[in-house]
C-alpha cells in the first residue's frame, strides 16, 4: 500500500467501523465506550467481506457490472441484506460481552493503562500477603479445608494465634485491622479475640527532620512560629502516628499527635487487598461466609480512614465534651481547632497514667477501686443512654487516671453516635433487663434492629427469658459472654443487629474488660442496670416531663387547631354522600419508569417472537416468484423478517443483562 494512502484508508476504516458500532448501540439501547464502540465496528469490518461474499456468490460479475439489469435489482436486496446481517453479527459480538464482561466491570482502557504499574505493585503486595498467611498456617484456612476445625474452642483459638501472627507480619495496616477486630466480640468467637488482643501497636519513631516537614506543610509556618516549645523525642510512637510534647506561646501544655509522612498511601493499598482477600474467604470459606468477612472488613477499612483523618477526632472530642450529661469526674483533653488538621492533631495534655498500668499507683494513693470503676461505667453509659454519642474504644490504654484521682479520656477517633429512637430504645431494653421482664426486652429489642417479616415473637421472648435468667440471676454475670449469647439469639432469629448497637455492645464488652481488670469483682451487668434505672427516673422526673409536655403541645398545637374543622368537612361530605377516597396509583415516577420498562420488554419480545414465527413460515413457503435458481421471494422477504426478529431479541437480552 503506498504510503500517502495509508491514513486514507485507516481514516475511512475507523470511520466505518465507528459507523457500524453507533448502529449496532442504537438498536441495542446501549451506551457504550469508545472501545467497544471501535471493537464493534473492527469485528463488522472482518465479517462483513464474508457475509457478502457468501450472498452475492451466485450473481455474475464483470468488469461493467451484472450481466442482467433485473438481476442487479435483485443484487440490491441481496447486498442490503448482508449489510443488515453484519449489523446483526455485531449485536451479537455486543451481547455476548455485555452478558460476560458488563460494561463498568473492567475500568476504561486509559486508566487501565494508567494505573498499570500501581496494579503490578498491589498484586506482588497481595502475593506477598497471600505468602505471609501460608507461613503463619492460614493456608488451610484460606482454601476453607478446616472448615470443621472451627466448630471447637481449640481449633478457633488456633485460627487466631495464625491470623495474629499474619497481621502482625504484615505491616502497619493489618496490625491496625486486627486492632479493631479484636474489639468485635459480636461477631467474632472470643478465642479468636482474646489472641488478636496480643497484637502490639508499638513502632520505631519517624526522624525528626520528616515529622517537621509534615508540620509545616500542615501548619502552613515554622515549629517554632507555631510553639513556644516542642520537644523533639515523641512521648510515644505507633503504627499510623506519634505524640510529641509542646508548650504554646500561651503557656498551655500540649500534646501533638502527627501522622507518619507517606502512609495514607500505604493504608488504602492495603485495605484494597485486604478487601479482597474478605471477598476471597467469603465466596470459598465457611466460616467467611458464617462471620460475614466482607461486610466486617469493609467496616473494619471505614474505621481505619476515618482515624486517618485527625479533623475527625478533634470533633469527636468537641461533640463528647459538649453533651448535656457529661460527668466532671472525667476529664477530655480540649483540641485547639485552629492547630488542628488532617494530619495533625493538637491537645491539651493530661497528666496521668493509663489504667491498664495505673495497678501500683491505685495501690500507692489508696484509690477506691469500685467507687472508680462505678464512675468510668456511669460516665460510658451516660454518653451512649442520654447524649447519643459516646467513646467507641474504652480499653485501658484510653482511659488515664490523672494526678488528681479523676480520670481522663483519650483518642477519639472512635466514637458511637444513637438517634432519640435508638436510645429510648436502649433505654427500655435495660429497664427491661432490669425488672426481668422478657417481654418488655423483646419488644425494645424489635425496635433497635430491622423487624423481618416474618418473626416468630412468641419464640423470641421465651429465648430471651432463657438468655435472662442464665445471665442476670446470681450474683455476678459473665458480661462478655453474655453480649456473646445475645448476639446468638438475635442471630438464631433472624434479626440483624445495625451498627450503631453493635457499637453499643462492642464498647460494653471492651469496657467490661478494663473494669474487672480495675476491679475483678465488679458486675457490669448489675451496675448498668442500676445506673440506667436512675436515667430513666432522672429523664422522667418533674421537671424534665413539664418541658416534654410542652414541647409535645408546642407540635400538635397546629394540628389541634385545624382538626375540627377538617372533622366538620368529613362528616358534612358523609352527609351528602360526597364523601370518596381519591388513591393515585403508580404516582412515584420511579415505578412508572419500572412499569414502562417492562411493557417495553414484553412489547419487543412479543414482536419479535411474531416476526420470527412469520418469518420461518414465509421461508418453508413454496412457491412464489423466484429471484434466482436457489432463492425465492418469499425466502427473501422470510430471511429479512428473521433478521429483524433476531434484533428485537437482542435488544431484549442486551437490557436484561445490563440490568444483571
Amino acid at each position: 500500500m503506498d504510503v500517502l494512502t495509508f491514513p486514507f484508508v485507516a481514516t475511512f476504516s475507523v470511520l466505518t467501523a465507528l459507523i457500524f458500532g453507533l448502529i449496532a448501540q442504537r438498536l441495542l439501547g446501549l451506551r457504550l465506550g469508545l472501545f467497544r464502540l471501535l471493537l464493534t465496528g473492527g469485528f463488522a469490518i472482518i465479517v462483513g467481506p464474508l457475509i457478502m461474499y457468501a450472498l452475492m456468490d451466485q450473481f455474475t460479475l464483470t468488469p461493467s457490472g451484472l450481466t442482467d439489469r433485473s438481476e442487479g435489482a435483485v443484487a440490491f436486496w441481496f447486498a442490503l441484506l448482508a449489510g443488515v446481517l453484519t449489523i446483526l453479527a455485531s449485536m451479537v459480538l455486543l451481547v455476548i460481552i455485555e452478558a460476560f464482561v458488563p460494561l463498568g466491570s473492567l475500568p476504561p482502557a486509559l486508566v487501565w493503562g494508567r494505573g498499570l504499574l500501581g496494579r503490578l505493585r498491589r498484586a506482588r503486595r497481595y502475593w506477598q500477603i497471600i505468602g505471609i498467611a501460608v507461613r503463619h498456617g492460614l493456608g488451610s484456612y484460606l482454601r476453607g479445608t478446616r472448615d470443621r476445625a472451627l466448630d471447637v474452642p481449640s481449633g478457633r483459638a488456633q485460627l487466631g494465634r495464625a491470623l495474629t501472627n499474619t497481621l502482625n507480619a504484615g505491616g502497619v495496616t493489618f496490625v491496625k485491622l486486627g486492632q479493631i477486630l479484636a474489639t468485635r466480640r459480636d461477631v467474632l468467637p472470643a478465642e479468636i479475640a482474646d489472641e488478636l488482643a496480643r497484637l502490639q501497636d508499638d513502632a520505631s519513631p519517624v526522624p525528626w527532620p520528616q515529622i517537621e516537614r509534615v508540620l509545616v506543610a500542615e501548619l502552613g509556618a515554622p515549629v517554632d512560629e507555631v510553639f513556644a516549645e516542642f520537644a523533639r523525642e515523641p512521648l510515644a510512637a505507633a503504627s499510623v502516628g506519634q505524640v510529641h510534647v509542646a508548650r504554646l506561646h500561651d503557656g498551655a501544655e500540649v500534646v501533638v499527635k502527627v501522622q507518619r509522612p507517606g502512609i495514607r498511601p500505604v493504608v488504602e493499598r492495603d485495605l484494597d487487598i485486604a478487601a479482597r482477600l474478605a471477598n476471597r474467604l467469603e465466596s470459598g470459606t465457611r466460616w467467611g461466609r458464617r462471620m460475614g468477612v466482607r461486610t466486617l472488613a469493609a467496616g473494619l477499612a471505614d474505621a481505619i480512614r476515618e482515624e486517618l483523618d485527625y479533623r475527625i477526632e478533634a470533633d469527636n472530642i468537641t461533640a463528647v465534651a459538649s453533651a448535656p450529661s457529661r460527668q466532671p469526674d472525667v476529664v477530655l483533653p480540649e483540641p485547639h481547632l485552629a492547630l488542628c488538621t488532617e494530619r495533625v492533631l493538637v491537645m491539651d495534655r493530661l497528666h496521668g497514667t493509663p489504667l491498664n498500668r495505673a495497678g501500683a499507683v491505685i495501690e500507692e494513693r489508696g484509690v477506691d477501686r469500685d467507687a472508680l470503676a462505678t464512675t468510668l461505667l456511669d460516665c460510658l453509659l451516660r454518653q451512649i443512654v442520654l447524649d447519643g454519642i459516646f467513646h467507641a474504644d474504652p480499653h485501658g490504654g484510653n482511659i488515664f487516671l490523672l494526678d488528681d484521682g479523676r480520670l481522663g479520656l483519650l483518642d477519639f477517633g472512635s466514637v458511637g453516635r444513637l438517634d432519640g429512637a435508638l436510645r429510648d430504645a436502649l433505654q427500655r431494653l435495660l429497664v427491661g433487663v432490669d425488672r426481668g421482664d422478657p417481654l418488655a426486652v423483646s419488644d425494645a429489642l424489635l425496635e433497635l434492629v430491622p423487624r423481618p417479616d416474618e418473626i416468630d415473637q412468641q419464640a423470641l421472648e421465651r429465648d430471651i427469658g432463657r438468655f435472662m435468667a442464665r445471665h442476670t440471676t446470681g450474683t455476678v454475670s459473665t458480661g462478655a459472654r453474655m453480649f456473646g449469647d445475645l448476639f446468638r439469639v438475635v442471630a438464631d432469629h433472624g434479626l440483624a443487629i445495625p451498627p450503631e448497637i453493635a457499637a453499643v455492645f462492642r464498647a460494653l464488652a471492651t469496657a467490661e474488660g478494663t473494669l474487672t481488670r480495675l476491679t475483678p469483682r465488679f458486675d457490669l451487668i448489675g451496675g448498668a442496670r442500676a445506673l440506667a434505672s436512675g436515667y430513666v427516673e432522672e429523664q422522667y422526673g418533674p421537671e424534665h416531663l413539664k418541658q416534654a409536655v410542652t414541647e409535645e403541645l408546642a407540635a400538635l398545637l397546629p394540628i389541634l387547631r385545624r382538626l375540627p374543622r377538617r372533622v366538620e368537612r368529613i362528616a358534612s361530605a358523609a352527609e351528602h354522600g360526597r364523601l370518596g377516597i381519591n388513591v393515585r396509583l403508580l404516582a412515584d415516577e420511579r415505578d412508572r419508569a419500572v412499569l414502562t420498562t417492562m411493557l417495553h420488554e414484553v412489547l419487543l419480545t412479543v414482536l419479535a417472537a411474531t416476526t420470527g414465527i412469520m418469518a420461518v413460515l414465509l421461508i418453508g413457503t413454496g412457491g412464489g416468484p423466484q429471484l434466482t435458481d436457489a432463492v425465492g421471494l418469499y425466502e427473501l422477504i422470510g430471511y429479512n423478517m428473521l433478521v429483524i426478529s433476531a434484533i428485537l431479541a437482542l435488544r431484549v437480552l442486551a437490557q436484561i443483562f445490563r440490568r444483571g
